[in-house]
């Protein structure tokens, strides 16, 4: 029996706190947070930096502007206080031209995140941000914790670096106590998906993952039910075996379920969680497969979601499926050209085994009919094309009528996460059909493969049901640089989407 280390989480945990202090110049703090601006005769601070530049002998914007700052967004300078105020570290973040009093809630997770980011180390930081507003508040937290976020499993001794310990956010603003208790709650989610996705594949096979969401379920009040590969194959859930089927890993289905007695609407997620995917025998290259550690995003998004809906006692009915399978080239493997009977009971040609997460989606689709949900949502690292179309970190977003797409991209970006809504153009669903069963896994043109694949899914969609589709290929594994709240590697994309999705149906 192949074990695990126990524990997900990184071996630091990072606290937030409301304070209603606004004398930022005798806060006891060991870094105090502060916006500047740019302007036409130098920087300015920002709300919440109030009583600094006389504190500090009215040279704050000389010092910084001596430094090369201009006050543009993400970027950062640290200066020492000499006893000027309690503080010793005096740190000043770029907020870019925002209007006094009108900040955009993205602008202020990502100044915060940027700044605990750059504060890896240090105990406690004070945010002394712009937060008039609970919205605001609640903005400073969510991207503070964020950007403290470090995987520090796998690293031993000296290589470890302690995050922020602590982090205060300084606002008065009526509600702000609750909307700080949300942002952390949804924090803790991310940070879960991130956490998974960032586990190698050696300790994050399909049971393993079953395990950790039937055990962090269970604590955040979820029920959860987990389907082996037995019961698979027994179910009907012929996408999920076929893929699953290659690998000496047996795949699983995981079904978690939160209800609400005064709910009045349900939602159900479904997420491809491939949890290393080599292409099977449609073998990737190298440089392709290298990150797909991270090919199991989407049910970890739907995993988060779950756990901070239930955390969050929100007034809706939610369902999540995790569709979790290994797609491993071997002597059992599926190949190019076999035939599946899938859950909703349709014929799948498998063209390219390298097409294999809308083959697990299908099933969890078809599945979810069965709550009678008012939406399902599917999210899954699903396309290349989905890159070459949107780049990085951008997620499309596709559906079965515009009005929900484009409600999608709204929530989507209301949260902070960049979406985009992408078409369904019909002529494109005949280069799906298939000559020996009902439908073919993959569209014989390479040109718009984000698009044919949703077109694919939506062919198992139970009648009846409003579906959108999120493909997150880029957005959720970061290959490039930390930004803003954003670490290199997991991301944790589109839980947050989720968790706002609910929260409007529990409206």
């Amino acid at each position: 029996m192949r074990t695990a280390p126990a524990g997900l989480a990184s071996a630091y945990v990072t606290t937030v706190r409301l304070n209603p202090s606004d004398n930022v110049v005798s806060f006891d703090t060991e870094a105090l947070v502060v916006g500047v601006h740019p302007g036409p005769d130098g920087l300015r601070a920002a709300p919440g930096a109030e009583g600094l530049d006389e504190a500090l002998g009215g040279r704050l914007a000389a010092t910084l502007g001596a430094m090369g700052v201009k006050g543009t967004p993400g970027e950062i300078a640290k200066v020492p206080t000499f006893g000027a105020l309690t503080a010793p570290l005096l740190v000043a973040v770029g907020l870019g031209d925002a209007p006094e009093g009108d900040y955009d809630a993205e602008v202020l997770r990502r100044a915060a995140g940027t700044a605990t980011r750059a504060l890896a180390g240090t105990g406690r930081v004070a945010l002394a941000l712009p937060a008039a507003g609970a919205e605001q508040a609640a903005a400073l937290a969510l991207g503070g914790l964020l950007g403290a976020y470090s995987f520090t499993r796998y690293r031993t001794g000296a290589e470890q670096t302690a995050p922020v310990g602590e982090i205060t956010v300084l606002s008065r603003a009526e509600g702000a106590e609750a909307a700080v208790d949300r942002a952390a709650t949804v924090a803790a989610s991310v940070s879960l998906v991130r956490d998974l996705v960032n586990t190698p594949p050696s300790d994050l096979w399909p049971a393993r993952f079953a395990e950790i969401a039937e055990q962090t379920g269970a604590e955040a009040g979820l029920s959860v039910e987990v389907l082996d590969e037995k019961a698979l194959k027994e179910g009907g859930y012929g996408g999920i075996v076929a893929v699953g089927q290659g690998s000496v890993n047996p795949p699983r289905l995981v079904r978690l379920a939160y209800s609400h007695p005064e709910a009045a609407k349900t939602v159900a997620f479904v997420g491809k969680g491939i949890t290393f995917d080599s292409g099977g025998l449609s073998l990737k290259p190298t440089a392709s497969m290298d990150w797909m550690k991270s090919d199991m995003g989407g049910a970890g998004a739907v995993f988060g979601a779950l756990v901070a809906i239930a955390r969050l006692g929100l007034k809706v009915n939610a369902v999540g499926y995790l569709c979790l399978a290994e797609n491993m080239p071997s002597g059992t493997a599926q190949r190019p050209s076999d035939v599946f009977t899938s859950y909703a009971g349709k014929t799948v040609e498998v063209l390219d085994t390298d097409a294999e997460g809308r083959l697990v989606l299908i099933d969890g689709i078809a599945r979810a009919g069965e709550d009678s949900p008012d939406l399902i949502v599917d999210v899954a690292t699903l396309t290349g094309a989905q890159i070459v179309a949107l780049g990085w970190r951008t997620a499309g977003v596709m559906a079965g009528d515009d009005e929900l797409r484009e409600e999608v991209v709204r929530i989507a970006g209301e949260q902070g996460e960049s979406a985009w809504g992408m078409p369904l153009p019909e002529e494109l669903r005949k280069g799906l059909d298939s000559p020996v069963a009902d439908i073919a896994n993959l569209h014989p043109e390479r040109f718009g493969g984000m698009l044919t694949a949703a077109i694919f899914l939506r062919e198992f969609v139970p009648e009846g049901v409003r579906w959108a589709h999120i493909d997150m290929a880029g957005p959720a594994f970061n290959k490039g640089e930390p930004h803003g709240y954003t670490p290199k590697g997991g991301t944790g994309a589109i839980t947050r989407t989720l968790v706002g999705l609910a929260e409007q149906y529990a409206r």
